[in-house]
Formats: C-alpha cells, structure tokens, sequence
C-alpha cells in the first residue's frame, strides 16, 4: 500500500492535536506537518529538504488574515494538491475556496469516517464530492457562460461524470474521434471566459458549475472517477 503524506494547516491546537491523534493509526497516510499558516508549512518543508506533499488539507479560516484563493494556489503551486476544511460558517470563504482548485470541502463536524475517506480520496487526486462544495461551485452567480451547445452539454456530462470516450461515444451516437473534437472545443470555450478546464477533475467543476450535472445529495460522497486519460 502506497503511504500518502499529508499536512494539516490549522491555527487551533486543539483542532491539529485531533487531526494527528486521528491519523496516527490510519494505515496508508502519514502526517508529515502541522502548521498554523502557510508560510510555517513551506518554512518546515524548506528546512527539511521535504519533497512535495500529497495533499494539504487547509482550514479556510487562519488567524494571519490570508484569504483561501492565496493560500490555495501557493500550496498548488509547491506541489500539493488542497482539501478545504472548513466549519462552512461563511459561504464566500468556502466559494473562494472552491474556485481556487481544492478537490473538496469537508465540514469539521463531519464524522472522523468521512474525513479520512475524504483525505485518501483526495490524497490520490479525486474530487471529494460534498454539498457544500458543490453548492459553492454551483451558486456564483458572476459566472461567464461558456456558451456550451445542446450536443457539447450532452458530451460533457457524460465525460465528466467518468465516462471514457468509446462510451461516450457509444451513448451518443458519435465516433470517438467525434467525442474527442467535443472535448476539445468545450475546454476551448472555457478557456475563453475565464474558466479553464485543463483535466477531468476541472471539467466535472464546470459541469456542477453550468448545472449539467447534479449537486451531489451526500456530505464525502465519491463522484464518479474522473481520471484525466481520454
């Protein structure tokens, strides 16, 4: 079994103590830091020649004034992927959050079950599917219209739900080269108003975004795969 290494960034100690004594036992994940901000996360890796994580899972709320979308794409940029965690007090945090590119939002009052399903599943980079995270992505009403046709939604939803592209293809009633035009020109459009979908995971944002596919009905529930080969 391959060992994920994790970091928790958090700036309650009483929070991170849990969040360590809960992973101590759990087979297959390693916590490798406990941080309060970003920049302790980074200084602790730097000073121990640390390779990248995992994942970080990021509370949305730190005491040093950073906002998610900062914070986020810093740790994207070191190499990690990001789960917000997150009491889900405050909707806009959460929003920026999952516009920033974190695979899910889990609710610290979740059950210690689902957030350790939630970390393995984002720790190997799938979406961790929940209702708050998808009702952020879903409710932004400043969202550019990417101009998606009937057949493109069609495409799209079956793709990004996990489907690969002979199937795709196949429910259609198109070839798969067809389905791979599709893709193509839908990521196109995207691009153009802002709203970049470079992998699967990316494309299943912008289908919950666009409303073509649902909002998950279970807190952790694991969406369909979205692994990013055609």
């Amino acid at each position: 079994m391959n060992t994920f290494r994790v970091a928790l960034i958090d700036d309650h100690e009483i929070v991170a103590r849990g969040f360590a004594d809960l992973f101590a036992s759990a087979p297959g994940i390693s916590v490798i830091a406990l941080a309060r901000t970003v920049d302790e996360l980074l200084e602790i890796l730097e000073d121990a020649a640390q390779p990248a994580l995992d994942l970080v899972i990021l509370d949305l709320r730190l005491a040093d004034g950073s906002t998610p979308a900062l914070n986020v794409r810093r740790l994207r940029e070191a190499g990690s992927a990001v789960l917000a965690f997150t009491g889900g007090d405050d909707t806009a945090l959460v929003r920026s959050a999952a516009h920033s590119g974190v695979l899910g939002v889990i609710r610290k009052s979740e059950p210690a079950a689902v957030l350790l399903d939630a970390v393995r599943q984002a720790a190997v980079g799938e979406p961790v599917a929940s209702t708050e995270w998808a009702a952020a992505l879903d409710g932004d009403p400043e969202l550019s219209d990417a101009g998606l046709s009937a057949r493109e939604r069609q495409v799209l939803s079956l793709y990004a739900a996990g489907a690969k592209a002979p199937l795709v293809a196949a429910t259609a009633g198109v070839t798969e080269s067809t389905v791979i035009d599709y893709i193509r020109r839908i990521r196109s459009k995207y691009e153009r108003v802002g709203r970049p979908a470079n992998t699967k995971v990316d494309l299943y944002k912008r289908a919950l975004e666009d409303g073509i596919l649902p909002v998950p009905g279970n807190r952790g529930a694991r969406p369909p795969a979205v692994a990013d080969s055609d």
